[in-house]
């Protein structure tokens, strides 16, 4: 077992106050590493389609670095594959059209599938065609015979969500072009365990990725991946460029051998080296919980930062309650006025800041510290403190 975070609510199930006096259901959040194909995964689940309801409230376009990430890969896809108005990109788990929007600027056809209705129709009437529904290997035999041939087929940050990765690329291998690309994004397994990013562990997410078991789970489908990226983005992902086993116009490149090369010499293929995340993750919990006891015995005032799903895991793995996290400030509209999942911390709009200054903000998505340290820089005027938490606590 890599950890055992207890028994946690789902991330994204935030509450009206009428929910309040209703019972919660809870979950163990246990994640297991399999000694035969060394995927890491979690022990039990909700359902997908209770986690990705009609109600889901994760929006991609509030962050405005997601944006600009995803603006600068559109730019390098169009420029590195050639695409043009008569390609054909598909994207997967395309949330509220956040990056199709830039491929529509560019007139390059696209197509978002989208399992939760409430980001779908934010990218629908941002005319951007998108089906809602999950994505699998009957799906994609729908999509096949209505001639649906991508030219590249990207998802970024779904492959975590998926509960049947066999099923699912089955379905990639269905549906991509014959001389077409895949792209997908995900949180690098290795910097999870090295930067100690435990609280990144929720329901929504099934599993955890190295390089190697994602090397082997796509070449056992027929396909090959032929370059990888590592990017900063979620405290440390990959972005991995994969093909057909038989396209062999596109050579698989040194950074594919170089990285699997770094994983192997590591460790990721023993059990062994697995172990210690579990003793990494209390010590964070204990060093910010004896800080923040110790501010608020002082009378500090203390609220968060970003109600994301991290957060949850995090806040509830502490014990963390109103009493000492009195609200959390979050920019997104369908959060605001809701409570956190069993904490029951409320989440305000900012707003608050109007006729209130907190002495501390947590800063709860430390993936976008930089981006939300700039947005907050107007507390310095009164002296508030931004704390982070991953992988030592950090007080600016």
């Amino acid at each position: 077992m890599l950890i055992d975070l207890g028994s946690m609510a789902v991330s994204n199930a935030f509450l009206t106050a009428e929910q309040l006096n209703k019972g919660e259901t809870i979950y163990p959040l246990k994640v297991l590493v399999c000694d035969n194909c060394f995927l890491v995964q979690v022990d039990e689940y909700q359902k997908k389609e209770e986690i990705f309801s009609a109600e889901y409230v994760y929006f991609s376009s509030v962050s405005d670095f997601w944006l600009q990430h995803s603006k600068k890969y559109v730019e390098k896809m169009i420029a590195d594959f050639k695409l043009n108005s008569n390609s054909l990109v598909v994207e997967i788990a395309s949330n509220d059209g956040y990056l199709l929007q830039y491929f529509k600027e560019k007139n390059i056809p696209c197509l978002g599938i989208e399992p939760t209705e409430s980001t779908a129709q934010i990218a629908i009437s941002k005319g951007i065609n998108t089906i809602v529904e999950f994505f699998s290997e009957e799906f994609a035999y729908k999509l096949s015979a209505q001639k649906t041939s991508p030219d590249l087929i990207l998802g970024n940050n779904v492959l975590a969500h998926v509960p049947n990765l066999n099923d699912f690329v089955r379905g990639l291998k269905v549906l991509l072009n014959p001389a077409g690309i895949m792209t997908f994004e995900f949180p690098h397994l290795a910097r999870l365990i090295e930067k100690k990013e435990f609280d990144t562990i929720y329901h929504e997410h099934f599993s955890y990725f190295s390089f190697y078991f994602i090397c082997n789970m796509f070449r056992f489908h027929g396909f090959e991946v032929f370059d990888v990226e590592e990017l900063e983005t979620h405290g440390g992902s990959l972005r991995v460029y994969i093909r057909h086993k038989e396209n062999e116009a596109l050579p698989i490149t040194s950074r594919v051998n170089d990285l699997l090369g770094t994983e192997i010499g590591n460790g990721i293929n023993r059990i062994d080296s697995y172990t210690g995340f579990q003793e990494n993750a209390n010590d964070i919990k204990n060093k910010f919980l004896s800080y923040i006891i110790a501010q608020k015995q002082e009378g500090k005032k203390i609220i968060a930062f970003g109600a994301a799903a991290k957060g949850n895991t995090f806040l509830n793995y502490c014990g963390i309650r109103p009493d000492i996290i009195e609200c959390i400030v979050d920019d997104t509209p369908f959060k605001q006025g809701k409570f956190l999942p069993q904490s029951h911390v409320p989440v305000v709009s900012r707003n608050y800041f109007d006729n209130n200054r907190p002495d501390i903000i947590i800063i709860l998505p430390w993936n976008f510290k930089k981006e939300i340290i700039s947005k907050l820089a107007f507390t310095k005027e009164w002296g508030a403190k931004l704390v982070t938490y991953i992988p030592e606590l950090e007080i600016n």
